[in-house]
């Protein structure tokens, strides 16, 4: 399983109200090896994106929002991308930035190991951490 990174700016951000992760529109995005993230990325525009034409959805789904004892937990549920109409790739990050933010404020990224090429019609699963969340705040 990919290991998830954090953009530096996603804690600023979160604490002067960027973010409202249990109601904001959050989505996934796709960057070449060649075009990787870095943590002093800040939002959408620092990234280059692969093409998304053929993208059937980046929209993820908010599992679970909430804070027990003091630790906050964001879970996503598992997110699976279908290449529809054409091909997508190669990439091998994946991203996950905010939408609803006014400069689409990016939270942290997925290294994937090697590219990845979507022919149409394949697939890919995202799979998030049901039980620990995508993130944690203590």
């Amino acid at each position: 399983m990919a290991t998830f990174n954090k953009f530096n700016s996603f804690v600023e951000a979160l604490a002067e109200k960027a973010h409202n992760l249990g109601s904001d529109t959050l989505n996934v995005t796709f960057t070449a090896a060649a075009a990787a993230p870095v943590a002093t990325n800040t939002v959408l525009g620092d990234l280059t994106q692969i093409t998304l034409t053929y993208v059937d959805s980046q929209a993820l789904t908010i599992s679970t929002s909430a804070q027990t004892d003091g630790t906050y937990k964001l879970v996503l549920a598992d997110k699976t991308v279908t290449a529809t109409g054409g091909t997508v790739g190669p990439f091998r990050y994946v991203v996950i930035y905010n939408d609803t933010a006014a400069s689409d404020e990016l939270i942290g990224w997925y290294d994937y190991g090697s590219e990845i090429t979507l022919a149409a019609g394949e697939s890919l699963t995202i799979n998030f951490d049901g039980t620990n969340g995508v993130l944690t705040i203590a």
